[in-house]
């Protein structure tokens, strides 16, 4: 039988398929090109190819969008009625959960199957993913830890195995592990724009802006092509970089530039969008109209059911653009769920809402309930929403309602506690020299 790279059989393949298959996950593997055209390819080639609509399937799901959802239950239907070994069907498994809505069923799925697979790339990467998604800090880390021993430098996709631990070193707090394990990563493979991000983590976590942006700057060419999936992320950690710095002109002219200059309708990038101009707002630009082009291309993929972390900065956006009905929709179904169906749900409600709350009160200069529920909802761990460095918002945000809000203690205690971490942020000092005059 026909294998891929690391050696798993791949049911239902030919030769001319593997040969797509493979360039497919490469391409996945370095989010960087079109995998869906070359996985058509080899289900035109080899349509009993089983792999290649699992992976196409999983593509389609940590998009993170409803449209993309209801396609991939149908290509989900098409794997299962393919001959697949006991690898392939353990990955339908993870699928059947991931589309329930049952996140942490699907990473469990996964933690077993990377067991007992370990040189399996895409259950790693697609259960690396799925670990980001939830904020399971822990398993981001634990995940490759499981496995790193069982490859080598000279198997095929080490590198990308060992970007994926750089990142979840450095989400562990394991700073110093985190920058060499993700150096040595884009030593071996440069355009690794994962392990890149990783060692960005590390300088925004660490408060080393300048490292950050020559870091950002040096490496620019391999990470910041028109065909790279990750470049609008790439490009809001450097914005980031320049709003420690207290230079926002800087940011604002990134915002306008590669972070939406392309109107992306890609669900990925309207959060970077969003969770840019919500900072830019707390810092008192003008960031003019520009909620409102946002606000509208967030319309398709703020359902209030799929993925709540993608509606939190949606609300952000239409908080912005004076659409309040939106937020009062995505509300209304959050309070509705009195019988969790899924773990989104489960999200939705003990998370998303206190959130939702705290930054429409805020919005609304509400500053005493943005304090109550900002507060509550920090602790997510373990639950919907990205990295630390992206959930800071809520952090950020609640510092800013406590000092408005004329919360002297609550905003020192605030700034204090983020200086302790990044003790020469001009944020953080900021925010000290403020609450000293409330």
């Amino acid at each position: 039988m026909l294998t891929d790279q690391q050696g798993n059989n791949l049911s239902g393949s030919t030769v001319e398929a593997v040969e797509a298959y493979d360039r497919a996950v490469t391409t996945f593997n370095l989010y960087r090109g079109d995998p869906f055209t070359l996985l058509d390819k080899a289900i035109e080639l080899a349509p009993s190819f089983g792999m290649a609509y699992i992976l196409k399937a999983y593509l389609h799901i940590v998009a993170t969008e409803p449209d993309s959802i209801t396609i991939a239950h149908k290509i989900v239907e098409k794997a299962k009625a393919q001959s697949l070994d006991e690898r392939e069907k353990s990955h339908i498994t993870a699928l059947h959960h991931l589309l329930k809505g049952n996140w942490s069923d699907a990473a469990t799925v996964l933690d077993y199957h990377n067991i007992a697979y370990p040189h399996d790339l895409i259950g790693l990467q697609v259960g690396h993913l799925i670990d980001f998604y939830r904020a399971s800090s822990r398993n981001l880390r634990d995940r490759m830890g499981r496995v790193l021993r069982k490859w080598s430098p000279d198997m095929p996709g080490y590198s990308i195995v060992l970007g994926m631990h750089s990142f979840g070193l450095e989400e562990c707090g394991h700073y110093a592990q985190a920058e060499e394990a993700g150096r040595q990563a884009i030593e071996m493979e440069p355009l690794d724009c994962w392990a890149h991000h990783a060692v960005t983590h590390v300088m925004e976590m660490q408060g080393r802006v300048q490292d950050g942006i020559g870091w950002m700057i040096t490496r620019q060419p391999d990470w910041s092509g028109d065909d790279n999936f990750f470049k609008v992320h790439n490009w809001w950690h450097l914005a980031l970089y320049y709003l420690d710095l207290g230079q926002f002109e800087e940011a604002l002219t990134l915002y306008d530039g590669p972070v939406r200059e392309d109107r992306s309708g890609v669900a990925l990038d309207m959060v970077d969008a969003s969770a840019l101009l919500w900072r830019l707002e707390l810092l008192g630009c003008k960031v003019d109209n520009r909620w409102q082009e946002l606000a509208n291309m967030w319309d398709r993929h703020a359902d209030g059911k799929l993925y709540p972390f993608n509606d939190w900065h949606a609300v952000m956006a239409y908080l912005g653009a004076g659409r309040y009905q939106e937020v009062e929709r995505i509300q209304s179904i959050y309070q509705s769920v009195s019988n969790p169906r899924n773990e989104v749900d489960v999200w939705a409600h003990q998370t998303g809402l206190p959130l939702i709350k705290g930054f429409q009160a805020f919005w609304n200069g509400d500053y005493k309930i943005a304090v109550d529920n900002l507060y509550r909802a920090r602790y997510i761990s373990n639950s919907f929403g990205g990295s630390h460095a992206q959930r800071d918002i809520i952090d950020w945000t609640l510092t800013e309602a406590a000092l408005r809000g004329g919360m002297r203690n609550m905003a020192e205690s605030l700034a204090n506690e983020r200086l302790a971490l990044k003790p020469h942020s001009a944020l953080n000092l900021n925010f000290l020299s403020r609450a000293s005059s409330v």
